[in-house]
């Protein structure tokens, strides 16, 4: 079958039409070199003392040269940026006998990981691996890409950081958590587009507001947080806090639209607030929520009382939470009286809430609390049906006035809401007046306008709150013909020491007997305040002269006739 089989696995000859070729003298290559060669990682070999005995083809394309013999390794790090990171890579791979890694920086600014290895036979394979793609990948993992600040997991990285860099020097760090006021506002008017144009022009601002060193991070929706290292403090932060109320509340022109948003901050100092990133991060949240429910606008630094405030706040929510549940609220009914007769016109329910080991909770606590956690919904359609119910029972055709919240108006239910309420208890809708207050006409007025147009077309008449409280009130009755003004308790209390008060009850009474709408003045309380009153042409008036919030069943028994009694 012929002689031995050759190294290449054939018997002499080639196969086909190769067999026709002449033999060629090829240099032979010791399998090991030839191995390493064709290697698909970039290899260099040294000796003992650090010297290159070997580079293959794909460490000359990585580092864009040919790799020279005999250059020493210090040599051929620094040439490619990596002299420093050389440093100890050698005394440290000999000492330890085992492989010893670091970071080279290349020109293009790629960024190649070097392993230095001992072999067995002596001397060291030193081996790249380009992790540019990897590193850029991590940063764009931490980036946030509308606005191309950092992100939530980028924060909590570089915070990690520098509270383990502090921890050794002691040196303080700050912690500024912000919330955009009025940002949804935009948002719901004229669209995420824009809304998302305006986070990128706040971003902006945060950035030159804030040092090179300094970390700035969007949190999602309107959030962001800055975190400030190497500054005195607490004075850098505070004065940090105090150009970013300023900054950010200057106007903003986006698309052609001028726009003003706000800022409200909230400040926490390592380590005397956190000397982790959660704690730090959960204070300067708490001192944010505290700024917010102090005005808006402003800044607050964490006092360790807020921590007591926020348990206290989250176990009143639980137990209104349960509250709605299980059905533990109840209404008072506080008498309207018309001022020319002196008779009961209606009542206005007033929503009361007596927990079981609270007692009577103010609703001026419960009921903000109910409307930023989203309750209020659900409460206000009870309070409605209850309402309504009453009423409906009564041997008089009084009306019944229910207050509705600003957030009842969103969602698109409302209309269907009050419709099946109606249907449900079977009162008149003539009977049925529904308050609101300017807030609810602050946020998206024209929906909300067409939500109280299709209130109308059911029947119930609606009532402006709290009227002359705010800035727009007489802009809005010029846009939605409401049946009757609300002046605000606190004009009513002030005639008697403040012709002011006198001259706006006077201008709001004359308001509405133009637009033909009536007018009751709240909170009226001495017999003095009910002359100046009547006084100045109001037609109804409610306080507690005049009738204090009431039970159901008394307020029921008040508009029934007095029974009659038989002589003996």
């Amino acid at each position: 079958m012929g002689g031995p089989p050759t190294r290449g696995g054939f018997n002499g000859t080639l196969p086909g039409r190769m067999s026709a070729l002449p033999a060629l003298s090829i240099p032979a290559i010791p399998p090991f070199e030839a191995a390493l060669a064709e290697m698909a990682v970039p290899l260099v070999l040294l000796d003992a003392a650090g010297t290159v005995t070997f580079a293959n083809a794909r460490a000359a394309a990585l580092l864009s040269c040919a790799v020279p013999a005999g250059l020493s390794l210090p040599a051929l790090l620094a040439a490619f940026g990596g002299a420093e990171a050389e440093g100890g890579l050698l005394p440290e791979a000999l000492r330890t006998a085992r492989p010893v890694r670091s970071r080279l920086t290349l020109d293009g600014d790629r960024r190649v990981e070097a392993a230095l290895a001992p072999l067995s036979a002596g001397g060291f394979a030193l081996t790249f691996e380009d992790v540019t793609e990897q590193l850029r990948g991590a940063a764009l993992a931490r980036q946030e890409p509308l606005t191309g600040l950092c992100n939530r997991v980028g924060l909590h990285d570089r915070l990690d950081a520098a509270l383990a860099e502090a921890a050794g020097t002691g040196a303080p760090l700050a912690v500024l958590m912000l919330d955009l006021d009025r940002f949804k506002a935009v948002n719901d008017t004229l669209g995420h587009p824009v809304g998302d144009a305006l986070l990128r022009k706040v971003a902006e601002r945060l950035r030159k507001a804030t040092r090179r060193e300094d970390v700035v991070a969007r949190l999602g929706g309107d959030e962001f947080a800055i975190l400030q290292a190497g500054a005195e403090q607490p004075q850098a932060a505070e004065a940090l806090a105090r150009r970013l109320v300023d900054l950010v509340g200057r106007t903003y022109v986006v698309d052609g639209h001028m726009l003003n948003v706000g800022v409200s901050v909230g400040v926490a100092i390592a380590p005397a607030d956190g000397r982790d990133a959660d704690d730090l991060l959960k204070h300067a949240d708490l001192a944010l929520y505290r700024a917010k429910a102090e005005g808006r606008g402003t800044y607050r630094f964490f006092e360790p009382a807020m921590n007591a405030q926020m348990q206290a706040r989250r176990s009143l929510e639980i137990d209104l939470r349960r509250a709605l549940a299980l059905k533990q609220f109840d209404l008072a009914f506080q008498p309207q009286i018309r001022l020319e007769t002196g008779q009961v016109t209606g009542f206005e329910a007033l929503l009361r809430w007596n927990h079981p080991e609270r007692g009577p909770v103010s609703p001026a606590l419960f009921i903000p609390l109910a409307e930023e956690i989203g309750v209020i919904v659900g409460i206000g359609e009870w309070a409605l049906r209850a309402a309504c119910r009453e009423a409906a029972g009564w041997s008089q055709p009084a009306s019944i006035a229910v207050n509705l919240s600003p957030v009842q108006f969103r969602g698109g239910k409302l209309v269907e809401t009050v419709m099946n309420v109606l249907a449900q208890t079977g009162l008149d809708p003539a009977r049925l007046e529904l308050e609101i207050t300017e807030g609810a006409l602050l946020e998206n007025t024209d929906s909300v306008l067409d939500v109280l147009n299709g209130l109308r077309a059911l029947g119930v008449k609606i009532s402006m709150d709290d009227f002359g409280t705010g800035y727009s009130s007489l802009s809005y009755l010029q846009k939605f013909p409401f049946d009757k003004i609300k002046i605000d308790q606190s004009f009513v209390r002030g005639m008697e020491d403040n012709a002011e008060c006198g001259a706006i009850v006077r201008a709001i009474a004359r308001l509405g007997a133009s637009l033909g709408m009536r007018t009751t003045a709240e909170g009226v309380e001495t017999p003095t305040q009910l002359d100046a009153i009547r006084a100045e042409g109001c037609t109804e008036v409610q306080g507690y002269l005049t009738g204090r919030p009431m039970p159901a069943a008394q307020a029921a028994a008040l508009l029934s006739p007095p029974t009659a009694v038989s002589p003996a």
